[in-house]
């Protein structure tokens, strides 16, 4: 006992040398007189030259060292600077083997980092070339053996033996620090400056206050953010689990991103994270940018490739259009000024791990709600949807409508301005070149089974309504396996398949519409009233390609369409007939309440679809009195139509005196041209084909040549009858009126 006793007594004693040695120096070593002897060390160690201003400074209790005023500099150039640098550790601590930090202070830091044209950094050059490799080996060696030790220790010493790190902090203080850094080879120029953190009582195991400010900026672009963040934080013993609370960080930006404006970024709540179980959490988590605001509530378990989720996330009702004003972005034009005023998102997040399911999901846009949910997987990119919308109106969202006459006013204008027609050719063939439809290899990825439904939709003036549509995609093959509605009293069903496997891909489009009312469709759709009836369609059409003129050049199909109980509208081919058989009448028309419309009972056709032309060789309609049949063509690339109809008189027409229907005329065609471009003027496509009447005229001569052949031909046999009569009569005389009268006699009786 008296050994142990002799033993710990000289381990105080040696303690207390120590102390007291430590304690005379402080008093008696003055560093200052050393730093002839440091700088040149740094200058013989490295390629810079060490520059000490100011004193050097060291204290006992605490023990501490203090630097002031001390620059390097690198190649006649300044590297870094530091106005003053406070490093002081509580020395009892030291001896309890609880080391505490009494002051971190560093003042003045001014860092300089610049990179030559050639791409090549300053900081790379701190060290002297020939000694770079060396150092370099040797410094991986030494990194070698010391991870060959660390592991050695981990895997000899059992787990229960280490003890968690007992790390104390009074104070730090980090003030008026700045970065600067230069790339000459690309111009870019960042700078940190202003920089500053406070924070005291750092403590494991407990959380401390942290403060922090800063400005940055770049020059491309030229983008600035004055950034100021306080919390709470608090780590554990075992550097395994953190939490930020009372966050509150408020980001001032303002530059060229920003159209020069000034908008503000916050952020706050609570973030918890647990490395060793990997979870996480945000609690009462907010972030807002001008008026946008996101908040959430997210638990997360699993940091690995299937994370597991569960919360909730929502945006507040926001302007989209102020929000852009904020951010010094373009106005979105539409032609209703107040729509994108009222923005909201909201949905309750789930789904087993490794999926973000989404479910009560509220979508709302100004007065159109949609409700439904989703889910996104993460190991593959899968996305699942499916939404309801009540109505919407799309037209409001559109560009407004140029004034009428302002184009065209215009383009005269500037044809004027520019010369002749040879510049405004080559003007034109200036164009930017037509790009592609859709990004194929994006195509080829996407995994989606998608479902929408809206209650009802006007778009390009047209109601539509009880809209479905079925969406799947998968390698590459994208299919519209379902989109149908009601529309204009009738239906639609269409279905769309593209297979974008091949980089040309391939389309398939198919359609069925019964009973559409085509009035009201052409009037909403263009402001078209010529045709009325209850359409019906089947289409089946291919093509090929990734842009509209390929598809359109490429188009392959048919078209059948039956239109019945319908009419012509502003047009009247009962007077264009009349006026043909008036002329092969000879007479002239005297009704002049015509109308402007022609009924019929039913019209039919089959519209081959080759590239941009349309072929019908089989159009045939029933109207009053007439058979309505007729072939053309329908460019779509020039918007032109090619139709020659003969109206064939089956009957009476019309009760005109000089559109009655003699035998001449029944069954002859009455010629009508429809021609012209049928978006500028689609009434005043059809009139009476002059031309081809003549034709017609022939059919009428020969039936009239016919009538009176026929009508001479009878005369001829009639008059030969009665002369043959009368030779009888002569011979016979007398006795033959005895013989007729006896004749008559007998069957009288």
């Amino acid at each position: 006992m008296k050994a142990v006793r002799y033993i710990a007594l000289a381990i105080v004693g040696l303690i207390v040398l120590a102390i007291a040695a430590v304690a005379v120096a402080v008093l008696v070593i003055d560093p200052n007189t050393y730093k002839p002897q440091i700088e040149k060390a740094a200058e013989d160690a490295t390629n810079l030259d060490l520059i000490l201003e100011g004193d050097i400074g060291w204290s006992f209790i605490p023990l501490g060292l203090e630097l002031n005023n001390v620059e390097a500099m690198l190649e006649g150039e300044r590297f870094v600077r530091l106005d003053q640098l406070v490093a002081q550790v509580d020395f009892w601590s030291l001896i309890a083997m609880s080391p505490r930090v009494n002051t971190f202070l560093l003042d003045g830091l001014d860092a300089r980092l610049n990179v030559d044209k050639d791409g090549n950094g300053n900081w790379t050059r701190i060290m002297p070339e020939g000694d770079a490799t060396g150092e370099d080996t040797a410094a991986q060696e030494q990194a070698a053996a010391d991870k060959q030790a660390t592991e050695s220790a981990d895997t000899e010493a059992p787990a229960g033996d280490s003890e968690p790190l007992n790390f104390n902090v009074e104070n730090v203080q980090i003030s008026n620090a700045q970065i600067h850094y230069n790339d000459a080879s690309t111009g870019q120029s960042v700078t940190l400056e202003d920089f500053t953190v406070n924070a005291s009582e750092i403590t494991l195991g407990s959380s401390f206050p942290l403060d922090i400010s800063f400005r940055f900026e770049t020059n491309q672009p030229q983008f600035a953010v004055d950034g100021r963040l306080s919390a709470r934080l608090a780590a554990n013993e075992a550097l395994n689990e953190f939490g930020i609370s009372e966050l509150d960080a408020t980001f001032d930006m303002n530059g060229e991103p920003f159209g020069g404006k000034s908008v503000t970024a916050k952020l706050a709540g609570a973030v918890e994270a647990n490395l060793e179980n990997e979870t996480a959490t945000l609690n009462g988590f907010t972030a807002s940018l001008a008026d946008l605001k996101l908040n959430a509530d997210l638990a997360v378990n699993g940091f690995g490739d299937k994370p597991e989720l569960k919360g909730e996330m929502s945006i507040d009702q926001f302007s989209l259009k102020k929000l852009l004003a904020a951010l010094g972005q373009p106005a979105i034009e539409t032609d209703d000024p107040d729509v994108l005023e009222a923005i909201a998102f909201s949905t309750q997040i789930g789904g087993p791990a490794g999926t973000v399911a989404l479910s009560e999901l509220t979508i709302s846009l100004d007065d159109t709600t949609f409700t439904g949910g989703g889910s996104y997987t993460l190991n593959n990119s899968a996305v699942v949807l499916a939404l309801q919308g009540d109505a919407i109106n799309a037209d409001r969202y559109l560009p407004p409508k140029a004034e009428e006459g302002e184009t065209a006013s215009e383009e005269s204008s500037d044809a004027a301005q520019d010369g002749d027609a040879g510049e405004q050719a080559t003007a034109a063939a200036g164009a930017p070149e037509e790009s592609d439809l859709l990004p194929l290899e994006t195509l080829r990825t996407l995994l989606l089974d998608i479902d929408l439904g809206l209650g009802e939709l006007v778009i390009s003036n047209l109601n539509i309504n009880e809209i479905k549509s079925s969406i799947t995609a998968k390698d590459g093959l994208m299919k519209v396996e379902e989109f149908s509605g009601k529309l204009y009293y009738g239906s639609f069903d269409a279905n769309v398949t593209l297979d974008a496997r091949k980089d040309n891909p391939t389309w398939a489009i198919g359609s069925k519409v019964v009973n559409v009312q085509t009035l009201p469709l052409l009037t909403d759709l263009a402001e078209v009233d010529m045709l009325s009836g209850g359409a019906n369609l089947n289409l089946d059409i291919r093509t090929a390609g990734n842009r509209i003129s390929a598809l359109r050049n490429n188009a392959k199909g048919d078209i059948s369409f039956n239109l019945a109980e319908g009419e012509f509208r502003q047009m009247n081919l009962t007077r264009m007939a009349c006026q043909g058989i008036a002329l092969a009448n000879q007479d002239t028309l005297s009704a002049n309440d015509w109308g402007t419309t022609t009924p019929f009972n039913d019209m039919k056709g089959t519209l081959k679809i080759d590239g941009n032309t349309l072929n019908n060789t089989d159009l045939v309609a029933a109207l009053a009195g007439m058979r309505l049949e007729g072939n053309g063509t329908v460019d779509l690339e020039k918007t032109e139509l090619d139709y020659e109809i003969g109206l064939k008189v089956v009957g009476e027409i019309h009760r005109d005196e000089a559109c009655r229907v003699t035998e001449y005329v029944k069954n002859v065609v009455i010629p009508v041209e429809c021609r012209g471009n049928f978006s500028e003027d689609p009434a005043g496509l059809c009139s009476f084909d002059g031309s081809r009447f003549r034709d017609t005229i022939k059919d009428i001569a020969a039936n009239a040549a016919r009538a009176k052949v026929k009508e001479e031909t009878d005369r001829a046999k009639a008059k030969a009858e009665e002369k043959a009569r009368e030779k009888i009569d002569e011979k016979l005389g007398e006795e033959g009126g005895k013989i007729k009268d006896a004749v008559k006699g007998l069957f009288n009786r």
